[in-house]
């Protein structure tokens, strides 16, 4: 691994450091331009639990037991505001039960979590989405029985025709739902199912359906999408066109955390990568550092995966698996490395 940029190195980029650009409508202060998320990054250490020059979420000493097993264990995290942030780790590393966590689908046992300094640790999914963090799921959640377009106009906040006596009141909600009706039409535009506008949601392929989730989480206007695998089981012709869409949320501003196995992809797309093992995040960096880290490679590979074994450790590995062969084909007993007779 190369060697790490020194602490004392990390720091935002000044005003003048960059060409001038409009701010992210997502940062606090107005100061970060757009698509240089990394290069308020770039002189981080690569380290875990390293501050951020803006973070927008930030997670400390969050827990998660289910009966005896730690799905997740993170003493800090912390996500830079208007980048895309990789979340990277083995089945079973617990990003999912860490994405469940922070949007309020989960409780965690101990520790603390906040957006924009505001805590979330109290608040329930749909008050959280309010605030603006909104997330897809890595299977689908699309309500088949409604129409495309039915599916979008429940994305909307704020729907003045959602209280009883309102709605019977048309003029008090006519306007908005016209309103919300052509924010929805061009997303769908934008993201190619305009044609389906009336087609039930369960008609629609799987890609297709990763797309409509993520089109019906921007008609809230959020400020952060957490994506879980929004690649997997999509065609490969739709796959670039998800990728686009993606990288096209950080250009308007908004702070993106992704879930992906495809390294390919997490390289092209993410300004940071997070890497989680085990439930605990083992590893921070830019998307070129990852493969480099030892402690990542053991993660996906196994510890030991190129080490040479010794003479005995051969003999021991031969041994036990010609006792093996034999206690399942009935064959004579085996000695094993140690001198014991291994019977049937």
């Amino acid at each position: 691994m190369p060697a790490e940029p020194g602490a004392h190195g990390a720091h935002a980029a000044r005003p003048d450091e960059v060409p001038a650009a409009a701010p992210t409508r997502g940062s606090a202060s107005g100061r970060i331009p757009q698509r240089l998320a990394r290069t308020a990054l770039k002189d981080l250490p690569w380290e875990v639990g390293v501050a951020k020059p803006d973070p927008a979420v930030v997670v400390d000493g969050v827990t998660r037991t289910f009966g005896g097993l730690t799905a997740v264990s993170v003493d800090h995290l912390e996500i830079q505001r208007g980048g895309i942030t990789g979340l990277i780790g083995p089945n079973g590393a617990g990003k999912t039960t860490l994405f469940n966590l922070l949007t309020g689908f989960d409780r965690p046992d101990t520790g603390t979590w906040s957006f924009d300094g505001q805590s979330l640790g109290k608040m329930s999914p749909h008050q959280v989405a309010r605030l603006g963090v909104v997330r897809t799921f890595q299977l689908t959640k699309a309500l088949s029985r409604l129409t495309v377009l039915q599916n979008m106009l429940l994305g909307a906040q704020g729907q003045n025709g959602e209280s009883f006596l309102k709605a019977l009141v048309p003029g008090t909600w006519r306007r908005q739902e016209t309103a919300n009706t052509e924010r929805a039409m061009d997303l769908l535009r934008r993201f190619k199912l305009d044609a389906k506008r009336d087609d039930f949601a369960g008609t629609l392929s799987g890609g297709q359906r990763k797309l409509l989730e993520m089109a019906r989480a921007l008609m809230s206007d959020p400020k952060v999408v957490m994506l879980d695998e929004p690649m997997a089981g999509v065609n490969p012709a739709l796959t670039q066109s998800l990728l686009g869409h993606v990288k096209d949320l950080r250009e308007e501003g908004m702070t993106v955390i992704f879930v992906e196995h495809d390294m390919d992809v997490v390289r092209d797309i993410s300004d940071w990568v997070v890497v989680m093992a085990a439930g605990r995040v083992i590893a921070e960096g830019p998307p070129e550092s990852i493969s480099q880290n030892q402690a990542v490679v053991d993660a996906y590979l196994g510890a030991h995966h190129d080490a040479p074994l010794t003479v005995e450790e051969e003999d021991r590995v031969l041994a036990e698996a010609e006792a093996e062969i034999a206690r399942e084909s009935g064959g004579p007993d085996v000695i094993s490395s140690d001198g014991t007779r291994n019977q049937r």
